[in-house]
């Protein structure tokens, strides 16, 4: 059987996508199970070799895992560290005094934004969340309206500013200007991500309720009022402590020669799992033994917090492992050449190329990472003059668009906000979509005046 090509290879993909959000949000069927399902069946249909669907499937859950697992199994045990000794409760009941019950929102805003600076998504996910739910606990507040802003500031940051590795790839494929990228990144961020933070939240929670009885919940949220709290400072200390170590990690190359062994040792103590595991180790004391748990406490509180996020890990693999087939189906493929076909001003077909290789593998980085490889040269070529810096953000802001069933993003929200498949898309596939679109049009505005 021939591979299918073009228009027809793109029909199947987006039936597929209905289908998946049909059988999991109208019928109730198994995320992780449908997931495998739906899958074969496009693979099958698009004519990959049969030999090759289940590898490739394989292929998908494995690269995703092997880095989600690790982050999310060393974040709970942060986080549940963090609850524990009361550390998240400490920052919930300070963000609550500086902005107040009813401002909440824009303190989560504000909070993601700074710790996601040097962190990849998933990291800033489950470093904030215990405060986010802590939040939510001690306000009487939707867990949409605190969430929503969270992820809103580190999706921002995640797709538009150095030194992530995505933006500091485009950086130098478009030979932009670090120093103007941050700041023209910025200028548009801040206000991207309050519009699809605090001001969507504000509206979309009033329409989507989750289900209150959240089982993760319990685990991040103590309820024991006669304890003493660990101070502000410590508590803010640990949490951040991963955060400078990938900073540093990402700068290494300024404080030492590439290739010498301080250059890599700091290289290795950033890479995002043993930042975490360093952080983990950490909170054993900050959170554990200065707070007079013995070492059976701590283990039991490490073990037992696994349980939960073991479903939540298998979907995101699952997920991951259908954006592959899409992927080696060929529909990354087609996506190129329908833009390349476009013919659009550059900053259009960067935000355009990234778009649509973003819908198709679900994974923000490779868009942008493959949509600088394609545009770049074509602008060039073209010889038309446009900012650089103004490249890199418009190339950003396209691969953040509509988070979907194949996002490894997607399904940590729907998870730990525990809500339906339909009430992700309502809620975090349109703030993904509001920082796409607002950050395009700032981009563009940004253009007319530099």
């Amino acid at each position: 059987m021939e591979m299918v090509q073009g228009n027809m290879l793109l029909l199947y993909a987006v039936i597929a996508v209905i289908a998946l959000v049909v059988l999991i949000a109208k019928l109730k069927m198994n995320p992780f199970i449908v997931l495998i399902v739906v899958s074969v069946i496009l693979g099958l249909v698009v004519g990959m070799p049969m030999a090759s669907i289940v590898k490739s499937y394989e292929t998908g859950v494995g690269g995703a895992l092997g880095h989600i697992a690790l982050v999310v199994g060393l974040g709970t045990m942060f986080g549940k560290m963090m609850a524990e000794s009361g550390g998240a409760e400490r920052v919930a009941n300070t963000l609550i005094g500086v902005f107040g019950p009813k401002r909440v929102h824009w303190a989560m805003m504000v909070v993601a934004l700074i710790v996601g600076l040097p962190v990849f998504f998933e990291v800033g996910f489950v470093l904030l969340i215990p405060i986010a739910f802590n939040v939510a606990k001690r306000t009487g507040t939707s867990m949409i309206m605190v969430g929503i802003p969270m992820v809103a500031g580190l999706s921002v940051v995640h797709g538009l500013i150095p030194p992530h590795p995505a933006a500091l790839f485009a950086v130098t494929a478009y030979n932009a200007d670090i120093g103007r990228t941050i700041m023209y990144a910025l200028i548009v961020g801040v206000p991207t991500a309050i519009i699809a933070g605090p001001l969507f939240a504000k509206l979309i929670s009033r329409f989507v309720v989750p289900n209150p009885d959240n089982p993760l919940i319990a685990q991040f949220v103590e309820e024991d009022k006669n304890r003493e709290l660990p101070g502000f400072g410590i508590t803010i200390a640990t949490i951040l402590l991963p955060v400078a170590l990938m900073l540093i990690g990402s700068w290494a190359d300024v404080f030492f020669t590439p290739k010498t062994f301080a250059n890599d040792f700091l290289r290795l103590i950033g890479n995002s799992v043993i930042a975490l595991l360093i952080a983990t180790l950490v909170s054993f004391y900050t959170f554990g033994k200065a707070r007079g748990f013995d070492r059976a406490a701590i283990l039991k509180f490490t073990t037992e917090c696994l349980a939960p996020i073991a479903g939540i890990t298998l979907i995101v693999g699952a997920g991951a492992g259908f954006g592959r087939i899409l992927i080696d189906g060929g529909v990354s493929k087609a996506i190129v050449e329908l833009a390349n076909n476009a013919h659009l001003s550059p900053l259009l077909l960067g935000w355009f190329v990234a778009a649509l290789i973003r819908v198709a593998t679900g994974s923000a980085t490779v868009a942008m990472t493959t949509a600088c490889g394609i545009v770049a040269p074509i602008v060039t070529a073209a010889g038309v003059t446009v900012r650089p810096e103004l490249m890199v953000l418009a190339t950003g802001a396209g691969s953040l668009i509509l988070s979907h069933v194949n996002d490894a993003g997607f399904w940590l929200v729907k998870q730990y906000f525990n809500m339906t498949v339909a009430e992700t898309f309502k809620t975090w596939t349109v703030a993904e979509t509001i920082i796409s679109v607002v950050a395009l049009l700032l981009t563009l505005g940004l253009a007319t005046v530099i």
